[in-house]
């Protein structure tokens, strides 16, 4: 899971939480989906130990998926870094796991117009990004989605002190925390603890309100069931932290 970098960030030190603004995504002609024999959510069940590959056009925002039986069927582009990260708090983990430190999420979210935050542990914080997709379904289950080499176009920032636990994300409309984990219900878990530590330390709620708000209000996506931990993304609007 190839990926460029590190990016030594100055000033970054441990402690601190770096930001990422997505400010744009240039996308090729074409992009890539396959099947890997051995990967992929339902390898064991559908029993698919070919390996098959399809090379999708990419013109004018959209992407020409051709089917075996000779249709061709547009989607939208929806392009965003699918491995974004820095280094870890310990020695070394390879670029294909996600965790607190960013990593393979495959997390649609990661896209222009948005600004991922990540937790500092190396002075520099060694960023790396990567495994850039035009367009991705909820859980990429076959393992790969449309696969393109970018450009990619980034601005960083620092805001000094402030610790956060595992990736969060912020859009326009909406504040999101990232969990990855195994079993998937446990990515779910870290994911809206961490969404409750935000509401309480940087928006002003009680902890046993924004947890019984959670219940109610929140909206969860899952971003991958394939990477060797799996990866949940908890959103709550901001009209109800003191956004618009």
């Amino acid at each position: 899971n190839p990926v460029t970098g590190p990016i030594y960030i100055e000033g970054a030190e441990p402690g601190d939480a770096l930001l990422v603004e997505i400010l744009n995504i240039e996308l090729p002609e074409k992009g890539t989906v396959a099947i890997i024999p051995g990967f992929g959510s339902l390898e064991g069940w559908l029993n698919l130990f070919e390996p098959k590959r399809k090379t999708c056009a990419i013109s004018d925002g959209k992407i020409a998926y051709e089917t075996d039986d000779g249709r061709t069927l547009e989607i939208a582009a929806d392009p965003f870094v699918g491995t974004i990260g820095v280094s870890p708090g310990f020695e070394a983990i390879t670029s294909l796991s996600p965790g607190r430190h960013g990593g393979n999420m495959d997390c649609p979210d990661i896209r222009p117009g948005n600004t991922l935050m990540l937790p500092v542990s190396r002075p520099g914080a060694l960023f790396k990004l990567g495994d850039v997709h035009a367009v991705q379904g909820d859980g990429e289950i076959c393992g790969v989605a449309i696969e393109v080499d970018a450009v990619v176009t980034l601005k960083f920032g620092l805001r000094k002190g402030w610790t956060i636990g595992w990736p969060r994300i912020e859009s326009p409309d909406e504040i999101m925390t990232v969990g990855s984990a195994r079993p998937l219900e446990d990515a779910a878990r870290q994911a809206f603890r961490e969404m409750v530590e935000w509401m309480v330390t940087d928006h002003g709620w009680v902890r046993d309100d924004a947890y019984m708000f959670l219940s109610i209000a929140a909206r969860a996506r899952i971003a991958q069931i394939v990477d060797p931990l799996y990866t949940v993304v908890a959103k709550l609007s901001k009209r109800y932290v003191g956004g618009d």
